[in-house]
């Protein structure tokens, strides 16, 4: 069995039989990988609740068979408690964690996502990550993942998209008018916000007006649940907490 340490961000957590939990982490070195923490649950002293989403931990790791490792140690690097003190800053990164997790696949290591992540939780905790961060975030994310939408051109001309834009997310961003006919799945799209989203990806941080933004953060949850393959969960918990 091979034990190596590295630095981690918990995605996400599983209950797993009396005592255990099954732990989702984003490493530096190693990328996303499953974690079996034995009796996590039982013992407050061993994790001393460290084994939480979007937690910044120092992990000590060890091979077993097929995927999963299993954590021996893990120390808190920062817990971001600020944020966690404020339910909208918990939304956001919640689903900040939740999309690195549906983005990666395991043992595919992504430094620059977790150099993203880590600067994005920075920014929550102290307050300075407005609701116009949360799409560069994303647009960022989707970046590494190799997902980037188009907003500057047509995705299926190559033209430019025209006064009357389409999105569609099945042909990768924006679409003109006349291809429109080609994208069945393609909506209607204000000029304006193809021109912000376009400012976003090239690494502006102007924010969007209220209502641009929320159409913006509407387009990019069903381009990404239909890259994913599923709606995140954590969509609905900032629609409940009233995030745009």
């Amino acid at each position: 069995m091979e034990r190596y340490a590295d630095d981690a961000f918990v995605l996400s957590t599983v209950d797993y039989g009396e005592s255990d939990r099954l732990v989702t982490l984003l490493t530096r070195e190693h990328g996303k990988l499953t974690a079996f923490a034995a009796g996590a649950r039982k013992s407050k002293r061993r994790f001393a609740g460290a084994l939480e989403p979007f937690m910044r931990l120092r992990v000590q790791l060890v091979e077993t068979r097929g995927s999963t490792v299993r954590i021996d140690s893990a120390d808190i690097v920062a817990g971001f408690y600020a944020a966690r003190e404020d339910l909208s800053l918990i939304a956001r990164a919640l689903y900040a964690v939740e999309l690195c997790r549906e983005l990666t696949r395991e043992h595919e290591p992504h430094p620059e996502l977790f150099e993203l992540v880590e600067g994005y939780l920075h920014r929550l905790d102290a307050k300075e990550a407005g609701p116009t961060s949360l799409l560069a975030f994303e647009l960022a994310a989707l970046a590494q993942a190799g997902l980037m939408p188009r907003f500057d051109s047509c995705a299926l001309c190559g033209g430019l998209p025209g006064e009357r834009p389409r999105f569609d997310q099945g042909h990768g961003g924006a679409v003109c008018e006349p291809c429109g006919g080609r994208a069945r799945d393609s909506v209607p799209v204000p000029v304006a916000l193809l021109a912000g989203l376009r400012s976003l990806q090239e690494g502006q941080r102007t924010p969007l007006p209220a209502d641009l933004r929320a159409r913006a953060r509407g387009l990019l949850n069903v381009f990404i649940a239909h890259h994913v393959g599923r709606k995140l969960k954590s969509v609905d918990f900032m629609a409940q907490v009233g995030l745009d």
